[in-house]
């Protein structure tokens, strides 16, 4: 690579390491800002968020999490992701003055409802009452949980499914033929292209494209959450795709999707660095994912016997139940009985005895540090075989 394209790798890389410290900032002031108002659980989670975000650009600094020009193709993404979501908050904003120029006749009015926009039925429904609840419906308790299939893309991104490859090296290879057919508007774009960093079927871009997906993920979901915390839930395009699903435990706080997707990036990051099994994440995110749903679903609709925590929140007896059995079972497919054993006791620790913190961004990180711990300390093999 030559020096004008080694210039331009520095600069897309410290560009991406300075997004996870403004990250960092701005959570720092919301969790203060959630603490103050009274949201110990948002306000300690989204400053957890924050301390992995100065982690990640750190890291990222160092070490890299993507080569070049793959730290550009995320910088170009964060760019379109935040223009979107700021052109959504200012139309809003548009609509919102137009209707507060309009006469109340108009506004209440069952035919107009009708007639209008679905953006303006979004903002009646924001605007009309607190979008911010005790208790979702179990609709909206679904689509929460939806967030958790999260875990099986990593899987399929990494592993692939039955005979189809890895997803990650299905788009590496599309990536390769593609530029290979441009290459004259590549080279002027992203240099020469002999300096592209994988080779079909090349198993290091696996590697790299799952981190870059969740990464990418987590940029979607963050830009907007942001807007939804500083603006108002009004004028975010996520919470306009979900129909809004807002407990009150996100007022002034970071939303369970960032929670989640932070935990991942996190563990998989001590994964690409090594020191952890990449058997011991699965283990962990799909626990994390899976254990959680059953435990809320299962809870929700059919428990009965309900235990007061000590953050006062009311679960079940079913639920738990439900949520170790699940995570014993995905831990026995990943890393064996005996390691299973641990990762369904560290997701029952920080579900049955919740701190002020979300089990969305501890479960990620805890079960599959527990698990390697374990698997450091025993030396038994890894898996059912």
């Amino acid at each position: 690579m030559n020096a004008y394209w080694t210039i331009i790798d520095g600069i897309y890389n410290t560009s991406l390491s300075l997004f996870f410290f403004t990250l960092m900032f701005l959570m720092f002031i919301i969790g203060r800002k959630g603490w103050r108002a009274g949201n110990r659980y948002g306000g300690v989670s989204s400053i957890i968020c924050g301390i992995c975000f100065l982690i990640f650009g750190f890291y990222n600094s160092v070490f890299r999490f993507f080569p070049y020009p793959y730290n550009g193709f995320m910088m170009w993404w964060i760019s379109i992701i935040f223009i979107i979501t700021v052109i959504f908050a200012l139309m809003i904003k548009r609509i919102i003055k137009k209707m507060e120029n309009e006469t109340l006749d108009y506004i209440n009015t069952s035919d107009n409802d009708k007639k209008s926009s679905i953006l303006r039925r979004y903002i009646k429904r924001m605007t009309k009452e607190d979008p911010y609840q005790d208790e979702i419906s179990i609709k909206m308790e679904l689509v929460r949980k939806g967030f958790h299939l999260m875990g099986f893309l990593i899987l399929i991104a990494y592993y692939g499914l039955f005979l189809i490859p890895p997803l990650a090296k299905i788009v590496s290879d599309t990536v390769i033929i593609f530029i290979n057919q441009v290459e004259p508007s590549y080279n002027l774009l992203w240099g020469a292209i002999s300096d592209f960093p994988y080779s079909i079927g090349d198993f290091n871009a696996v590697i790299d494209l799952t981190m870059f997906a969740l990464i990418a993920s987590l940029v979607f979901a963050i830009i907007s959450d942001l807007i939804r915390i500083l603006w108002g839930p009004e004028y975010s395009i996520f919470n306009f795709l979900t129909k809004s699903m807002l407990r009150n435990k996100e007022r002034n706080a970071a939303g369970p999707q960032i929670y989640i997707m932070t935990g991942f990036i996190f563990s998989y990051m001590l994964y690409m660095s090594g020191i952890i099994h990449i058997s011991a994440f699965f283990a962990g995110i799909l626990i994390a994912c899976l254990s959680d749903a059953a435990a809320a679903l299962i809870g929700r609709n059919f428990g009965k016997h309900k235990i007061n925590l000590r953050n006062n929140e009311i679960k079940s007896i079913e639920g738990f139940i439900a949520g170790v059995t699940v995570a014993y079972i995905v831990g026995l497919f990943f890393v064996g009985p005996i390691y299973a054993i641990i990762g369904a006791l560290i997701f029952f620790i920080t579900d049955y005895f919740p701190a002020f913190t979300a089990d969305n961004i501890l479960n990620p990180i805890f079960i599959p540090i527990g698990i390697q711990v374990f698997i450091v300390l025993l030396g038994f093999p890894v898996g059912l075989i």
